[in-house]
């Protein structure tokens, strides 16, 4: 009697950084084992599983700028996009749907986007959608408290990765100050000097917290009698605004008491 064949999975994983995750696509792609024996992770990797074998990539700006060459040659500017917004998403298979996008938008060129009964497309238009819907709001709750040195700081704790995605819109609209808006679930925080390009870096888990703590600022106190001034007891309805204005996006939003 023939013993069953067990075919191994090998496990493609790297950091949850983009450069990181292209390079990983390079790589997976690379090693030819086929489509379908293997699968793409973003660390940290929960519980491994039997027959997988896990390779750690580390990010290649070259590798990288290779797979956006591809994509945008291969498929089209807007399928980056969509990639890259994917790859800034929270959900854990985020990488190895990317991958799959890629196999058949490889295969099928610019009329990719518009599978949707494809699975794979349709997967990665729902993270893309999602981070692009989570930007969207940052961009209108977002709250700038005037710290030392007129530099305006805004905190946020997002749950995609939507920092470089809201700040060409602050760019654009406050060109003329110096803010800072911070991620403090990652630790990482835009930079805008006065009439200059505005650039991502990293923080301390001290530079985070001196950072975060928000300062005596008067125009915060008028900004919230206002905001109980013109409101309406008899037109208040709790449901409706928390379906427009989630309960996680108000800890940063000065108006609302702390929940």
């Amino acid at each position: 009697m023939l013993e069953p064949v067990i075919h191994a999975t090998t496990v493609f994983t790297c950091r949850n950084e983009f450069d990181a995750m292209m390079t990983c696509i390079y790589d997976a792609w690379a090693a030819r084992l086929g489509h379908s024996n293997i699968r793409l992770m973003t660390e940290p990797v929960g519980n491994l599983e039997l027959f997988c074998t896990y390779r750690h990539i580390e990010a290649d700006r070259r590798k990288t700028q290779s797979v956006i060459r591809s994509i945008c040659r291969k498929i089209s500017s807007h399928a980056y996009r969509m990639v890259y917004q994917a790859a800034m998403s929270d959900e854990e298979d985020k990488l190895d749907a990317i991958y799959r996008f890629l196999v058949i938008g490889f295969h099928y060129g610019s009329a990719v986007t518009g599978f949707l009964q494809e699975p794979p497309v349709m997967r990665l238009m729902e993270l893309a959608r999602k981070t692009s819907n989570e930007a969207h709001s940052h961009r209108e709750f977002i709250r700038f408290s005037n710290m030392e040195h007129n530099v305006l700081v805004g905190c946020i704790e997002p749950k995609c990765d939507v920092l470089t995605l809201i700040a060409p819109h602050f760019a654009d609209r406050m060109p003329s100050e110096n803010w800072m808006i911070i991620d403090l679930r990652r630790m990482t925080a835009v930079v805008h000097p006065c009439d200059t390009e505005y650039y991502l870096t990293s923080l301390t888990p001290e530079e985070t917290e001196r950072l975060s703590k928000p300062p005596d600022d008067p125009f915060t106190d008028l900004w919230r009698i206002f905001f109980d001034s013109i409101a309406i007891k008899e037109r208040q309805n709790p449901v409706c605004q928390r379906n427009l204005l989630p309960l996680w996006y108000r800890k940063h939003m000065p108006e609302f008491p702390v929940q």
